[in-house]
């Protein structure tokens, strides 16, 4: 029988530390921030965690922030050309005759950061970043399938996956208004997967307006960002590939301008987490997961509730692989509590 526990927090001086209270379902994930709590108690042995800090790594995603290829530093500065990055398909409703004869393509591409007065864009990102015209549909996406420029295969660059257990975090730097673009423009930031059918689906998006507070000048990039929960296994995006999208989706009458795009950062975290906890041989067991290589120590007590100077350590783990599983040495406890501690 699984017995919920009323949630409590447990701090220590001496080392970072967050209770994760496990759920009913033994194949929950653990916490999506920094102060979760949690426990599980399993016929008569109990379990409390306590963990450190959580890991954050990036991800590599090609050409993140548009130096190639490389733009010609002459005038116009700006080529419709940018690599690993595909554009939307033309829609049906754009006519390049009624618009200047422009190619649909040519509203997406990548420019040199002139160093001129008045054009100079003082944090850029190395020397080149894109652009993205105003206009209804107009997008740049990258994932596992992507192909851009003139290939006819994809170069399977880019393989992040949504991890069970994990959470995203998506940042890109922006600079809305240019050419005269209107207030209330939007742009959308989003994560997706692919479905068995190809189509893309969101899993997480913020969308962005072109207005004097966000954007108070057009030579300083701001970041904006889009955060992705903790993946559940159960999720249909768990295991699948990511794709990172970004996409502009003002109103017809509000059409007109451009975007500015750079430094595209994709984050990965995994909040340390316990799971399979049960018994074997009558020894309560549990599989710690975290970054690769963090060390542990374990503490347990009978009560809870007890002061944290009572509480016994019954041993270190190094989580060398990211997961490892720990057997406590007692057996036929009658009841027990379990405190992880991550050591410097």
């Amino acid at each position: 029988m699984i017995l919920s526990q009323p949630n409590y927090r447990v701090a220590r001086s001496g080392g970072p530390r967050y209770d994760l209270v496990k759920p009913r379902r033994q194949d929950s994930a653990g916490a999506s921030a920094a102060l979760i709590l949690s426990r599980l108690a399993i016929s008569l042995t109990a379990l409390a965690a306590c963990v450190g800090p959580m890991w954050a790594g990036p991800l590599s995603l090609p050409n993140a922030s548009f130096e190639s290829p490389v733009v010609p530093q002459v005038s116009p500065y700006a080529i419709p050309d940018m690599d690993y990055w595909e554009k939307s398909p033309q829609p049906a409703w754009y006519d390049p005759a009624q618009n200047y004869n422009t190619p649909w393509e040519d509203l997406m591409g990548t420019f040199y950061n002139v160093p001129f007065i008045g054009s100079y864009i003082d944090n850029c990102d190395g020397i080149q970043a894109a652009f993205l015209f105003s206009l209804p549909d107009a997008a740049i996406f990258q994932d596992y399938s992507s192909i851009y420029g003139t290939n006819t295969t994809p170069s399977h660059a880019f393989n992040a996956l949504f991890n069970a257990g994990s959470t995203y975090s998506l940042t890109v730097a922006v600079i809305g208004g240019g050419g005269g673009m209107p207030v209330g423009a939007t742009l959308q930031l989003s994560l997706y997967y692919r479905d068995a059918a190809s189509n893309m689906v969101t899993v997480a998006a913020t969308t962005l307006t072109n207005n004097p507070q966000s954007f108070p000048t057009l030579f300083h990039f701001i970041d904006f960002s889009v955060q992705v929960p903790v993946v559940l296994p159960t999720d249909p995006w768990a295991g699948q590939n990511i794709g990172v999208q970004l996409v502009s989706t003002t109103a017809f009458n509000l059409v007109g301008g451009y975007w500015d795009l750079d430094n595209v950062r994709l984050v990965e975290t995994v909040p340390p987490h316990l799971t399979n906890p049960g018994l074997t041989s009558n020894q309560f067991r549990f599989t710690v997961h975290s970054e690769p290589g963090l060390q542990f120590e374990i503490l347990a007590h009978t009560n809870a509730a007890s002061p944290l100077s009572d509480w016994t350590s019954i041993g270190t783990l190094t989580n060398v692989s990211g997961t490892t599983a720990f057997s406590d040495p007692s057996t036929n406890l009658n009841r027990r509590f379990y405190m992880l501690q991550q050591l410097p």
